[in-house]
C-alpha cells in the first residue's frame, strides 16, 4: 500500500473537492477514479459487529486488513486536505460574490439532475409519480424549513449524519444537503476558522451516520434502486428553489457593500456573469460525465 498512498490520497483530494461544492458528488468522483467499490467494501466492513469484537480481543492486524485501513487513511488524508484548503475559498466567494457562486451551483445541480434523468431507463406513469413525490418533498423541505436554522450542536450532529450518507451516493451531493438544511455557509466557516467544537460534533455525526445508515442506503439501492433514484431526482429538482441566485436580497446587498465599501442605491444583479457561471457549472458536470464514459469504454 506504500506505493498506493499518494495516488489514493489524490483521489481522495478530488472527492473532498467535489463534496465541498453542491451539485458535484464525491461518490461520482470515486466511480470515475475506480475506488468506489473499495470504499463501499470498507464501509460495509466497519458495520460488521463481529469485526469490532475481534479488535477488542486484540486482533488489530486482522481488523486493519479487513477494513482496508491503509486505503482508508490515505483516502481520509486526501479528503481532509481538500476540504480544509477549499473551505476558505468557498467562504470568500459566498461572502463577496453570492450571485455568481449560487449561479455556478445552480448550473451544477441542473446538469447533475439531467444526467440522473438520462441514466434512468423505462419511463412510465409510476416513474413520473415517484419524481413528483420527490419534488414535493424537496419543495416542502425548502419552504417549510427556515432560512436560518438553529446552530445548536444536536442539529449540527444531525446535519453531519445525513450529509455523509448522501456523499457516498454517486450523483447526490452531500454539501447540497447542508445547503438545504441552511448550514452550508456555517460549516464552511467552521472549517475555514478551524472551529474545533463544531467540527468535532459534525465529524461525530458523520461517523454515526455512515455506520448507521450505509447498509440501509445500499439495501434500498439494491432492492428498490430505480424508485430510490427517482425520488432523489425529484427531491433535487424540487430543492432548486433554495439555490436560486437572487433569492437572498440581503446577502446580495451585504456582498455589494463588502466589494464597494459603500451601501448600494441599487442592487447589482450581475445577470451576464451569473449566466456565464451557470454555463460553467453545467460544463463541469458534462465534462465529468464524458470522462466517466471514457473510463467505462476502457474498462
Amino acid at each position: 500500500m506504500k506505493n498506493q498512498f499518494i495516488p489514493v490520497a489524490l483521489k481522495g483530494f478530488g472527492m473532498g473537492a467535489a463534496n465541498v461544492v453542491p451539485g458535484v458528488s464525491g461518490g461520482t468522483i470515486a466511480l470515475l477514479t475506480g475506488i468506489y467499490s473499495e470504499i463501499v467494501d470498507a464501509i460495509s466492513a466497519l458495520t460488521d459487529i463481529s469485526l469490532w469484537k475481534s479488535l477488542f480481543k486484540g486482533q488489530f492486524k486482522d481488523f486493519w486488513q479487513k477494513i482496508n485501513g491503509s486505503f482508508l487513511v490515505a483516502l481520509a488524508v486526501g479528503v481532509l486536505a481538500s476540504v480544509f484548503s477549499l473551505a476558505k475559498v468557498m467562504t470568500y466567494v459566498l461572502s463577496y460574490y453570492p450571485i455568481l457562486t449560487w449561479a455556478f451551483f445552480f448550473g451544477l445541480i441542473i446538469a447533475s439532475s439531467i444526467v440522473m434523468f438520462r441514466d434512468i431507463k423505462g419511463w412510465g406513469v409510476k416513474e413520473v409519480l415517484f419524481v413528483i413525490l420527490g419534488a414535493i418533498i424537496g419543495v416542502a423541505v425548502c419552504t417549510l424549513s427556515p432560512t436560518q436554522t438553529t446552530n445548536d450542536l444536536w442539529f449540527i450532529f444531525v446535519c453531519g449524519a445525513v450529509a455523509i450518507c448522501t456523499m457516498i451516493l454517486p450523483g447526490v451531493s452531500g454539501s447540497f444537503v447542508l445547503l438545504i438544511f441552511g448550514k452550508y455557509d456555517y460549516i464552511m466557516n467552521a472549517i475555514s476558522d478551524f472551529d474545533l467544537p463544531i467540527l468535532l460534533v459534525f465529524g461525530a455525526g458523520c461517523l454515526v451516520g455512515i455506520l448507521a445508515f450505509a447498509k440501509l442506503l445500499h439495501w434500498l439501492l439494491g432492492r428498490w434502486e430505480k424508485q430510490t433514484l427517482l425520488v432523489l431526482l425529484g427531491f433535487v429538482l424540487g430543492s432548486l428553489i433554495r439555490v436560486w441566485p437572487w433569492s437572498d436580497k440581503l446577502a446580495i446587498a451585504d456582498a455589494q457593500l463588502l466589494r464597494t465599501g459603500a451601501p448600494a442605491l441599487e442592487l447589482d444583479l450581475q445577470i451576464p456573469g451569473a449566466i456565464i457561471c451557470c454555463v460553467v457549472g453545467i460544463a463541469l458536470v458534462v465534462g465529468l460525465e464524458l470522462l466517466s464514459k471514457k473510463g467505462d469504454k476502457k474498462a
